[in-house]
Parts: structure tokens; sequence; C-alpha cells
């Protein structure tokens, strides 16, 4: 998939490989593009908005053809296709599948949820599960890439194993 992508894409659009996620549901494309140049001494706010104007330009200029590699490679993953951009230090996603995950929680977890809720750190309780998701992400960065890892020798040793010759 991703080198369909480096064909795929234009190469004026991104410096260097864009960065490729994918999970069940999606493919996440984001790739860089240049910042834009500023002279003197510019503000942390003034930075931000002409990185967001530079991405906002990038996102309304490639729109359709965005939209015609998405539809090719939705037809051949079976998976939906977003789109995402960094310049400078700003990082934009454009629409990003939010999938439902549906889960049992027990009072003690709910109430961890109603918590932040109700201080306003999260406008639902999806929204508090999303929050605490990232959380532990963010957290545990090197063990899930460790687990990540494994997983990968796993898939690896599967696809040698006895039944590979007859595939």
């Amino acid at each position: 998939m991703r080198g369909w992508l480096t064909g795929r894409l234009p190469a004026d659009w991104f410096e260097g490989e864009p960065e490729v996620s994918i999970d069940r549901d999606e493919i996440l494309v984001v790739g860089r593009i240049p910042a834009p140049q500023q002279e003197g001494e510019v503000s942390a706010a003034a930075r931000s908005a002409a990185e967001e104007g530079r991405i906002k330009q990038f996102r309304e200029d490639t729109r359709e053809k965005r939209i015609e590699i998405a539809r090719e490679l939705e037809h051949a993953t079976r998976r939906k296709v977003a789109w995402g951009v960094q310049a400078g230090e700003t990082r934009t996603i454009f629409t990003s599948l939010s999938a439902p995950v549906m889960t049992r929680l027990r009072q003690p977890e709910r109430q961890v949820l109603d918590t932040l809720v109700d201080a306003g750190v999260a406008r639902s309780r999806s929204d508090a599960l999303g929050w605490c998701v990232k959380l532990v992400a963010q957290h545990s960065e090197s063990w899930l890439a460790e687990l990540r890892e494994a997983m990968a020798k796993v898939d690896d040793v599967r696809r040698a194993g006895p039944d590979a010759a007859t595939q």
C-alpha cells in the first residue's frame, strides 16, 4: 500500500514520503508540506496562523485529486482513507473516521468518565473515553511500540509456518 501511494501521489505534494497509518477501519495519510517563510521575529500565534493558512490552501488545492486517490484506495482495500498535513509545527487531520467502540464499564470506570465530563474536560462519556485512550497512549508509547513489534514478529512466524507452502 505504501508503495502504491508513493507511485500514485503527485511528486510535488509532500516533502519526502508521507506517514501512513493503517488500522482495521481506516488508512491515514499525513504528508509534510513546506512551512511558510516569515521574515524577522514572529510570535507563536503568527507562526501558527501562517501554517494553518498554508494547510488550508493545500487542502483546497488538492481536494479533487485527494478524493480520486482515496476512492481508488478505498475500493482496493475496503477501508476509508483520511488525509492530513503537517506544516512546521502545525499538524491537521482533515476528515478522519470516528469508529464506534462498544464497551461495558463498571461504576468505578463510569465515575472516572463522568468526573471528566462534569469538570468540563470532556463533552461526553465518549469524548472522555477518547481523552483517556490518548493519555494512556502518550504515557505508554514505548511499551505500545514494543508490543506492536512483537505482534509483527508473531505474524512473520505464522506466515513461515507449516501451512505457508500450501497457500
